[in-house]
């Protein structure tokens, strides 16, 4: 099989028809076999109805029904699991993307050799304020710390090679990084498309503004385990140590200057009397406590089945 699509949706029972005859079109005209698979994440509209009144029509759209809402992530995950075609795209179901962007995604990945190509909107409907703005302040954030050039990575429209959705696991709401996901698996040649972004047509948003914030502590989740996951001495130890350091010198500087106020005949306050101190014991405690925590980190990272499991591209 070609092309697998795979749709998310949650409460979008109105878009759903022209969605799948958007996608029969274009696949029939570009002459690709396919399967269209809805993931009804919960819905409480009847839109798995109307999945299934639609695949009575046609038999290439396959669906998988939620019993409640798990989220985006979710559904993506039992999408990949299910999609059987060499290339699988990615779309959400509220008709803002276009099947008509698929055929140009699917060229960059066969004949340029990307292994992910993302959607750009660069002029997008939605609100300036609400969306554009925050969307933009979340791009560049996520793109300082995960290295990847992409203008707009959180875009719903995106395809890969079946390998890339074979080689990640997308859980909470990590959906918004697949292509971090995918750079940490090994898959390095990720690109990007301008595609048409078009207003809602029925219904109204499912995400807030609490998307932002949630999407920054993901991200800081993400860097970390990407770096300090198999080893979080590296990061708890050092930590540990510099603050056991500082906790250290500062500790000696105090006995020390009380000591050379006492010997000259100065005046001087009892160590137990500074706030210097307790601030000094403080950081001591904390540094020891970081240090404790990495050893208990590398023992759990040691302990975990998934400790040697790596990607390997091929064996001869």
């Amino acid at each position: 099989m070609d092309i697998s699509v795979i749709v998310p949706l949650l409460n979008e029972r109105e878009s759903l028809p022209e969605l799948a005859e958007r996608v029969r079109k274009v696949m029939e005209r570009e002459g690709y076999s396919y399967e269209l698979v809805f993931v009804d994440d919960g819905s409480s509209d009847g839109s798995w109805d109307v999945v299934k009144d639609i695949r009575k029509e046609n038999p290439s759209v396959k669906g998988i029904s939620f019993r409640r809402n798990y989220g985006k992530s979710a559904a993506l995950y039992e999408g990949f699991a299910a999609a059987e075609g060499d290339i699988v795209v990615t779309m959400d179901a509220d008709l803002q993307d276009s099947p008509e962007e698929i055929p140009g995604m699917v060229h960059m990945i066969r004949e340029e050799g990307y292994d992910l190509v993302s959607g750009w909107k660069q002029h997008r409907k939605d609100n300036a304020l609400t969306k554009n703005l925050p969307s933009k302040l979340y791009n560049a954030a996520a793109r300082r710390v995960t290295g990847i050039k992409l203008h707009d990575m959180n875009c719903g429209l995106k395809a890969y090679r079946r390998d890339v959705v074979r080689s990640i696991e997308v859980c909470g709401e990590m959906h918004r990084y697949i292509p971090y996901l995918a750079k940490n698996a090994g898959f390095g040649k990720i690109g990007e498309k301008p595609v048409e972004h078009t207003k809602r047509k029925f219904g109204k948003s499912k995400f807030g503004m609490d998307r932002f914030v949630n999407g920054f502590l993901d991200l800081m989740s993400l860097w970390f385990l990407s770096r300090f996951g198999k080893k979080p001495m590296h990061f708890f130890g050092t930590s540990g140590i510099l603050m056991f350091l500082v906790g250290f010198i500062m500790t000696v500087w105090i006995i020390v200057a009380k000591l050379v106020h006492q010997a000259n005949g100065l005046k001087f306050r009892a160590v137990t009397d500074q706030p210097l101190f307790y601030l000094a014991l403080v950081t001591l405690v904390l540094g020891v406590m970081l240090f404790l925590a990495g050893f208990i980190g590398e023992m759990v990272s040691r302990s975990s089945v998934t400790r040697n499991d790596y990607n390997v591209r091929e064996r001869l």
